[in-house]
């Protein structure tokens, strides 16, 4: 034999009076919990008329409501920014072991693959010495190539950001390259440019001429450093 289980109740809401009961029980209500005054509409007896005490108090409730939105804006990017913060760091210390240039661009390209999880990337290096890579996304090509195809990347002494030509995602980004919408490229340069890093992403939208590139610029500075260092 077994009973039916009753269906737990739901707290009805509280009646006015109840409310009323309550807040004249706790006359520091209101005290305790200034928060809840931004929420509560008090109009004046001022007939179809907005008094002025009722206006100021909406403009001030909506710049605070404004204020917050802002501060949430800052505290997600903060939070962003803490992420990719840490994903350079670990790739930094990686490359510092490395000991060939086949190691660094491994070590590249799996970051940015695993770590920092972008949609499409590449790092090429310009030069005739032939590499044992790992990854399909780092190559070695000829400098006289490179300037060819992507000639006004690689002069550019700053980050790139926006759509690019097919013939400079196809170099960048190869059988891949007609998924890729937008690009953030950077050079890679000492005394003349030696290589160039690239990222990509599906949406033409995603990466903006107005956007930030401190990360990949940081990355590039230091592959910058380490990379002409490394005989082979």
């Amino acid at each position: 034999m077994t009973t039916q289980q009753q269906a737990p109740r739901i707290p009805a809401e509280p009646l006015p009076e109840q409310v009323k009961a309550y807040l004249q029980q706790h006359p520091n209500f209101f005290e305790d919990h200034p928060e809840l005054l931004e929420m509560i509409s008090l109009p004046h007896e001022s007939g179809a008329a907005i008094s002025l005490i009722e206006r100021q108090v909406s403009v001030l409730r909506e710049r605070n409501l404004e204020m917050r939105q802002r501060l949430n804006g800052m505290l997600d990017s903060a939070k962003v920014n803490d992420k990719l913060f840490e994903k350079t760091k670990r790739l930094i210390l990686t490359l510092l072991e490395c000991g060939k240039k086949a190691d660094v661009l491994d070590a590249v390209s799996t970051s940015l693959g695993s770590d920092f999880q972008v949609e499409f990337h590449s790092l090429i290096l310009l030069g005739e010495q032939p590499l044992k890579l790992d990854s399909p996304h780092t190559r070695i090509v000829s400098a006289e190539q490179a300037n060819r195809q992507i000639g006004t990347l690689l002069r550019n002494n700053r980050a790139t950001c926006g759509v690019l030509g097919s013939e400079e995602l196809t170099f960048l980004f190869g059988d891949t390259a007609n998924r890729v919408g937008s690009v953030a490229a950077v050079p890679l340069t000492q005394g003349s440019p030696f290589g160039i890093l690239a990222i990509g992403h599906s949406d033409p939208n995603f990466y903006r001429s107005s956007m930030g590139t401190l990360f990949l610029s940081y990355i590039a500075e230091v592959l910058c450093r380490i990379i002409p260092r490394l005989d082979h």
